[in-house]
C-alpha cells in the first residue's frame, strides 16, 4: 500500500467519524456533471501511475488519478487502445474520473463503454477499508459486477484507487465518409448500415451531414468505402477527436446541454431544435432551455432517458427521475457501500 493510499484511508476514516462530506476529485475536468459537488475536496491527482502492462495479455492496470493522456501514450507504443474513446479533455481526465462519470466515445456502440472493458478495481469503502473487486485477467469475473458498478456512479459509492482494463489493437486501416442528408434520414440510415457486417466504427449526424467511420482491416475498410456513397475525409481523425472531446463549436454553445440515451432507431424529436445525434442514433445532444419533464416524456417515449449533461440549474435533480423501487435500490447499495454518506452526497440524486 502506497503512503498515498493511506492518506486516502486516513482521511476517509478521520472523516466517516466526524460525519464530514467528501468530494472526490482527480484532474477536476469533470465538475460540471452531475449536481452541485458538495463536502470538503479529497485528491487523487497524485495517486497516478501505471502499475502494470503486458501488451501480448491486452491488459493494463492504473492507478486511478492516471491520466487519460498518459495511458493513451503508453498504448500507443505498442500500436494498441483504449477501444471506448474516452475523452482526455485537455489532458485533465483521469482513469478514475473516467469510470465513475462513465464516459465513451464514438465507438462505444461497436466496442463497448468503459464498463465493458474494466476487469477489476480496488476501492476504499466509507468503513475505510481498501477492497479489490475482479482481477487482471479477463477470464477472471469474481466480482465483476461490482467493479461495473462503478460506472456512472459519479464516486457515490466509494474512492476507486485502482482499475484493471482490458486493451485493444489500434485498427490497421481508418476512413471517414460523410454524406448530406437531415436528422431523420440520418437516423434511418445509421440504423440500417449498422447492421450490415461492415466494419463501422462511427455513426454521427452534425450540421445536416452524417459522418461514418470505418475502422479495422484494410481490405474491409476499402471494400466498404467502394459500396457506400460519399466524400472521403482527407483528415479522417480531427472530426472524431473533436467530436470525442466535446470541441465541436456545437459542445461550446453557453446555452444547456442535455443528453438523451434511446433506442437508435427512435423517431427525430423535435426536429426545429438544435441536435448533435451520435452512436449510431442512440445518442442524442439538445442545446437550449427545457423543463425536465417535457424532455424525460420524450425520452420515455424513445425507449430511454434524459440527464441535464451541463449548465442548466445543478441544484436541481440533472439525472432522469428514478421509479421509486430503483431508488430503494441505489439507496440500499449506497448505505452497503458508504453507511454514513461520506462520498459525493447529492452528487447523483438529492435523495442520496
Amino acid at each position: 500500500m502506497t503512503d498515498i493510499s493511506q492518506e486516502l484511508i486516513a482521511r476517509v476514516m478521520q472523516a466517516s467519524h466526524d460525519g464530514t462530506a467528501l468530494q472526490i476529485m482527480g484532474g477536476g475536468s469533470k465538475q460540471f456533471m452531475g449536481r452541485e459537488p458538495i463536502g470538503d475536496p479529497i485528491s487523487l491527482s497524485e495517486h497516478k501511475g501505471i502499475l502494470s502492462y503486458e501488451p501480448i495479455e491486452l491488459v493494463l492496470t492504473a492507478r486511478a488519478g492516471t491520466s487519460i493522456t498518459e495511458i493513451n501514450s503508453a498504448l500507443a507504443e505498442h500500436n494498441q487502445c483504449l477501444a471506448f474513446e474516452p475523452p482526455t479533455f485537455d489532458g485533465q481526465a483521469t482513469l478514475g474520473g473516467t469510470l465513475a462519470c462513465h464516459l465513451s466515445g464514438p465507438a462505444r456502440p461497436w466496442s463497448g463503454s468503459i464498463r465493458d472493458h474494466v476487469l477489476g478495481i480496488r476501492l476504499i469503502n466509507g468503513h475505510a477499508d481498501e477492497l479489490r473487486f475482479g482481477g487482471q485477467v479477463m477470464k477472471n469475473v469474481a466480482g465483476y459486477d461490482v467493479s461495473r458498478m462503478q460506472a456512472g456512479a459519479m464516486g457515490t459509492l466509494g474512492i476507486i484507487t485502482e482499475v484493471s482494463l482490458k486493451v485493444m489493437p489500434k485498427p490497421a486501416a481508418t476512413v471517414t465518409i460523410k454524406q448530406e442528408m437531415d436528422a431523420a434520414k440520418a437516423i434511418e440510415t445509421m440504423n440500417r448500415l449498422s447492421g450490415k457486417s461492415k466494419p463501422l466504427t462511427g455513426a454521427c449526424w452534425f450540421d445536416n451531414h452524417l459522418y461514418l467511420r470505418l475502422a479495422g482491416a484494410r481490405s474491409a475498410v476499402d471494400s466498404t468505402v467502394n459500396q457506400w456513397q460519399g466524400a472521403i475525409l482527407e483528415d479522417t481523425n480531427t472530426f472524431w477527436s473533436m467530436l470525442r472531446e466535446q470541441q465541436l463549436d456545437y459542445f461550446l454553445n453557453a446555452s444547456s446541454l442535455w443528453r438523451f440515451s434511446v433506442k437508435s432507431s427512435a423517431a427525430h424529436m423535435l426536429p426545429e431544435e438544435d441536435w448533435l445525434i451520435d452512436w449510431g442514433g442512440s445518442q442524442r445532444w439538445l442545446r437550449g432551455e427545457f423543463t425536465a419533464d417535457k424532455l424525460e416524456a420524450l425520452a420515455e417515449a424513445a425507449g430511454g432517458q434524459v440527464s441535464l449533461y451541463r449548465g442548466g440549474d445543478r441544484s436541481q435533480e440533472v439525472f432522469h427521475t428514478q421509479s421509486e423501487a430503483l431508488q430503494k435500490l441505489h439507496q440500499r447499495l449506497k448505505h452497503a457501500f458508504d453507511p454514513n454518506g461520506v462520498f459525493n452526497p447529492n452528487r447523483l440524486y438529492s435523495w442520496m
